[in-house]
């Protein structure tokens, strides 16, 4: 029965789960030989695979542990290193001659020689087929472009973070989750970008980490801006201490005290809350008008699903306004007050026929005088 290890290889620090086809036990640090879906490379064993492990893992490359690496394994894994020192300058050297718009960051070298990977640095798409016959040449293997962003830059480069412990994407991030200023602020962390920007000059990796834990303790708070009842009277919340779990508010005499959240006795109804929770009531309020009949008073939407009276009021609607001008003399004109909505013809009224002139009371057309 083959046993199955979740191991960790190439620059790039890939995860996957690996079989051994002899059944033989591995150790977390065994330095290994594993075949993957590039070819033969070193890899280095985490733990045992089991299901819960693979359950958690988003969608786990698969490949075989062939052997523990033996002194030959080593020695020939020094030389591929000092190997790719002096392939890297020959990439970089022919990168120059063709004057190409990229930028060299690393080149992997299999274990097995199957293919050099080059990582590269661009701004725009290049055209490098003439460099891949030039450097197919001159190692006679196959070679393979990837190019990568800053931040897989400084996974391949960095070394130490400003915390002073090497950075976390090359060690123990296997996939770099998105980071926004939204988070940063609600920690409260400085908002100058050079202190909450990592090598790679984007956002740390780290704000993420206690990001859903300051999100749950929020909810258990009043939001800010919002009148809350506490043993003291009614006060304003200002700010909110996360951690602390402490308000800043203001009292009716616009003085500004510290309480504890639990304090709060009950939230106002109807009080002002945070911007952003009203920008968000906008735009749901935006969406939920854009759709359905007479969602945010729009008129004609209302008057076309009233059926055959609708087609009686878009037939007056076409017509100029009763009381203007030029339509009746004054002493003609309805009083505005008493002037129906619409007018509104008999039910047995064929569709589309015209409305007739002067105010309606609903009751029918007028009888001819005998």
């Amino acid at each position: 029965m083959s046993n199955r290890y979740v191991v960790r290889y190439g620059v790039m620090r890939s995860l996957g789960v690996f079989t051994t086809s002899r059944g033989e036990t591995l150790r977390r640090g065994n330095r290994v030989i594993a075949r993957t879906e590039r070819g033969l490379e070193v890899g280095e064993v985490l733990m045992e695979a089991n299901d819960v492990v693979v359950e958690r893992m988003a969608d786990p490359r698969r490949g075989q542990v062939l052997r523990v690496m033996s002194p030959d394994d080593e020695r020939e894994s020094r030389r591929l290193l000092e190997q790719q020192e002096r392939e890297f300058e020959t990439c970089r050297k022919h990168i120059k001659e063709l004057k190409l718009p990229m930028e060299m960051v690393d080149v992997e070298q299999m274990f097995g020689g199957e293919r050099v990977v080059v990582y590269y640095l661009s701004e725009t798409r290049v055209d490098f087929r003439e460099l891949v016959k030039a450097l197919a040449n001159e190692f006679q293997t196959r070679i393979e472009m990837r190019q990568i962003g800053v931040r897989d830059e400084a996974k391949l480069l960095a070394d130490y973070g400003d915390c002073g412990k090497p950075v976390c994407c090359n060690t123990h991030l296997s996939e770099m989750p998105p980071v926004s200023m939204k988070m940063a602020k609600l920690q409260k962390a400085t908002l100058d970008p050079t202190k909450i920007s990592g090598r790679c000059g984007r956002l740390k990796c780290c704000l993420r980490y206690e990001y859903d834990t300051y999100e749950d303790l929020q909810k258990e708070m009043a939001p800010i801006g919002a009148d809350v009842l506490t043993r003291d009277g009614r006060v304003r919340v200002l700010a909110q201490e996360i951690l602390a779990g402490q308000l800043l508010v203001e009292t009716e005499d616009r003085r500004r005290v510290l309480i504890q959240a639990g304090d709060v006795l009950s939230i106002v109804p109807g009080t002002r809350r945070p911007p952003e929770d009203r920008e968000g009531d906008d735009r749901r309020d935006d969406r939920r008008g854009s759709r359905g009949p007479n969602r945010g008073g729009d008129r004609p939407q209302g008057d076309r699903a009233q059926g055959d009276r609708g087609q009686a009021d878009r037939a007056q609607a076409d017509r100029p306004e009763r009381n203007s001008p030029a339509r009746a003399p004054e002493a003609e004109m309805p009083p505005v007050a008493e002037a129906p909505p619409s007018i509104v013809l008999p039910s047995d009224a064929p569709p589309g026929a015209a409305a007739p002139d002067g105010p309606s009371t609903g009751a029918g057309p007028e009888e001819p005088a005998s």
